[in-house]
Formats: structure tokens, C-alpha cells, sequence
């Protein structure tokens, strides 16, 4: 079984978590640039088997897609471009980053760690990917 990749994509920087081989808890890996976001993946899978790639959807409180995705679906297609044989699957991204920030604050982190946009994107992502683990499509026999 292979792992679980997250993105949290952002016009700027990309929050990465994977899970474990096990797939029984994501992690936040890294943050990386928008613009070198490929790259990166494709060496990550490269490296690690990789069974599927989860995407943060962004939706407003309507349930929507977010204006957002003007950008982000023209870079994830040309990650399915690239990567033809591994599945890219939008997960519904809702308040990760007010979650990713509420947990920095649970956990003590102090005022400049918090104010790091890297970290909160790498949290978000593995807030994601947690959520995805514990959704129903998963559990009911998705990837």
C-alpha cells in the first residue's frame, strides 16, 4: 500500500502532508513554492509510492467552489499531465487554516511561529489529508 500526498495549494506556496505506509495518520512534510510545485511532486513520487494525490478544494460557506480555483485547476492539470498514472482527487478544504491556526494555539506555539504562513499551509494540508482519512468516501472503499 502506498502512501497519500496533500496539497493545500496556494498562489504562492503549497502546504505537502502525506500519511504513513499504513495510511493511518497524515503528517505535514513541507512547504514549497507554487511555481516549483511539480517538481517537487514528481520527485516525491518518484522516491516513495505514492497511491493518490489529495487536493484541497476551496468552497466558500455556501458550499461553492471558491474563486480560488481559477488557479488552482489549471496547475492541477498539468499535475495530471505529469503524473498520468497516479489519481488526483479534490477534497473539501473548509476552515483547515482556521484549524491549522487554532491548533498553534493549542499547542502552545508562540506569536512568530504562528505568523509563519509555511507552517499553517503544511499544517492545513495535513489537516486535509487527517479529514480525508476519517470521511466516509474513504472509509466506504475510496483510495
Amino acid at each position: 500500500m502506498g502512501r497519500l500526498l496533500a496539497i493545500d495549494y496556494g498562489r504562492r506556496r503549497c502546504g505537502i502532508a502525506v500519511t504513513d505506509t499504513l495510511r493511518i495518520v497524515a503528517t505535514g512534510l513541507t512547504t514549497v513554492a507554487t511555481s516549483g510545485l511539480i517538481d517537487f511532486v514528481r520527485g516525491y513520487v518518484a522516491r516513495e509510492q505514492v497511491d493518490a494525490i489529495i487536493v484541497g478544494l476551496p468552497r466558500d460557506v455556501h458550499g461553492r467552489d471558491s474563486e480560488s480555483m481559477r488557479y488552482i485547476t489549471p496547475g492541477i492539470n498539468r499535475l495530471r499531465k505529469v503524473l498520468p498514472g497516479v489519481p488526483v482527487e479534490f477534497f473539501d478544504e473548509r476552515f483547515t487554516s482556521v484549524i491549522a491556526h487554532r491548533s498553534m494555539l493549542d499547542s502552545g506555539m508562540k506569536k512568530m511561529q504562528r505568523r509563519d504562513k509555511a507552517t499553517v499551509d503544511t499544517m492545513a494540508a495535513a489537516i486535509i489529508l487527517n479529514d480525508y482519512l476519517q470521511s466516509r468516501a474513504y472509509s466506504e472503499g475510496g483510495l
